[in-house]
This record gives structure tokens, C-alpha cells and sequence, in this order.
């Protein structure tokens, strides 16, 4: 499969297919990390990207709405996108993150952009983001994020061999334009998935 054919049949980052307009500014990068919290989760990424639309469309776009919304609040608005299963726990750990984004980052994810190692340690201590979260939440930000580029986890790496693609980060990134890494990484990922 070609690099164009891949843009052409995957070519949707997850944050555009929850609706969430990516700037290098707080409220986008929140949001951006309430999806990778949900995408953590063993559940399909569909359902995690539209319980990410159902917390935003509640107004929960924020860490201070997410902190003042109630936990059941938060546990109806993952209900209504389908993200049942663990509603309950995520409710929570939505909770606790935005709080601690509020007290130790003052709201804003900007201040843990330190170096490319950092943010992946500083991202690690949100409740629900281990590694796999980090995978994500690096992947999609390398969009506004430029010093996190080229950003291809283990599995976009081994998705890129299987379709016969350099399986070298810079490589593969030389492939596309600046702008377009991010796509490409998700595309990778979404025809994993799709397998």
C-alpha cells in the first residue's frame, strides 16, 4: 500500500474525528488528553472518540468544567458515547486529572512541552496515561507540537512494515510534509486496526 493510498483510505486523526480543532492552545491540548485518557482504555477507538464528543458537547472542553462537572456528570456524558464499561473508573480519573492540571500546570498542558522525554514522563503522571496514552496523545500533538516530530509508536513502526514502508521514524516522516506526520501516524494506526 502507498503512502497516498494510506493518507487516502485513514487519513483522520483521532482528535479531528472527535471533533476537536488541535491548536497549541489549553483548551484543545486538554481535550486532547481527555481522548487519549479514553483511547487507554481496552474499548474500540469509535467508542472512545465519540464519549470524547459527548464529554465536549456537555461543555467539559476544560479542566476547570471537567473539575466542577459532578462525577455523575461525567459518568452520564461517557454513558450517552456509549463508553460504558468503564464509565465509572474514567469518570473518576477525568476528575483527578483535571484537577491536577489545574494545581501543578496552572490548566495548561504548554508548560510540560520541556524537552520530547519529559513530556512523555510528565504525561505518564495524569490518572489513565501510562505509556499507551502518551503513544497517543505524542502521535496526535506532533501536529502543533513540532520538537515531538517525528512521533511513530511501536505499533505505527511495526503498521508501516507490514505495508512495505520505511520502518525508521525519520524515514517514514520523510515521506510526507511537516504538517501531514501526524495523519500519517494515525492512518497507520487505524489500518492496524481495520486488520
Amino acid at each position: 500500500m502507498s503512502v497516498e493510498e494510506l493518507l487516502d483510505q485513514y487519513g483522520t486523526t483521532y482528535a479531528e474525528q472527535a471533533g476537536i480543532r488541535l491548536r497549541d492552545k489549553p483548551a484543545p491540548l486538554y481535550q486532547l488528553l481527555v481522548l487519549s485518557t479514553l483511547l487507554s482504555a481496552p474499548i474500540r477507538a469509535e467508542t472512545a472518540t465519540k464519549a470524547a464528543r459527548e464529554l465536549f458537547h456537555a461543555g467539559y472542553r476544560t479542566p476547570a468544567h471537567m473539575k466542577d462537572a459532578t462525577w455523575q456528570q461525567r459518568v452520564d456524558a461517557l454513558g450517552r458515547g456509549g463508553y460504558v464499561r468503564y464509565d465509572e473508573t474514567t469518570a473518576t480519573r477525568l476528575g483527578d486529572g483535571a484537577e491536577l492540571l489545574l494545581t501543578r500546570w496552572s490548566g495548561d498542558l504548554r508548560r510540560i512541552r520541556d524537552n520530547k522525554s519529559r513530556v512523555r514522563a510528565h504525561l505518564q503522571e495524569f490518572p489513565g496515561i501510562g505509556e499507551v496514552g502518551a503513544d497517543i496523545f505524542c502521535r496526535e500533538a506532533q501536529a502543533v507540537w513540532p520538537e515531538l516530530r517525528p512521533c511513530f509508536d511501536k505499533r505505527a513502526l511495526d503498521s508501516a512494515r507490514q505495508r512495505g514502508l520505511p520502518h525508521n521514524a525519520d524515514e517514514l516522516a520523510g515521506l510526507v510534509r511537516d504538517d501531514r506526520v501526524a495523519v500519517l501516524a494515525a492512518a497507520l494506526i487505524r489500518a492496524d486496526l481495520d486488520e
